[in-house]
């Protein structure tokens, strides 16, 4: 099993908008082979004294944190599925007007060692 991750800040008052953009790009994951594919809103994260999800995206006082993740077979298959996904015009987002940050989201790849 293989996992992409992915941390971002959006705006508190475009928080349905962000989950219509993620209803759309999840469905293109999935249509693109990822095994699942999960996004969550912050609802119990902490500040705190040297990291955490706030510090991480440099947290403002109108978002929220925004943690997603999908899942993959393995490396490989992730590739796959993410040159596919990119290469997708349909995952082209407002870019003057978007919901989150793209500049503080950021994202990484995880081998699975544990899975209970």
């Amino acid at each position: 099993m293989y996992t992409d991750g992915f941390v971002l800040p959006i705006k508190k008052d475009r928080v349905e908008d962000y989950r219509a953009m993620a209803t759309k790009a999840g469905e293109l994951w999935i249509e693109h082979g990822a095994l699942s594919y999960v996004e969550c809103v912050g609802d119990d994260v902490p500040d705190g004294k040297v990291t955490s999800f706030p510090i991480s995206v440099k947290l403002e006082d109108d978002e929220v944190v925004g943690f997603a993740w999908a899942t993959y077979n393995d490396r490989a298959h992730r590739d796959e599925v993410m040159a596919k996904v990119m290469a997708d015009e349909r995952m082209k987002m407002d870019e003057e007007n978007p919901p989150m940050d793209p500049a503080r989201m950021f994202w990484g790849g995880f081998e699975t060692i544990v899975q209970l």
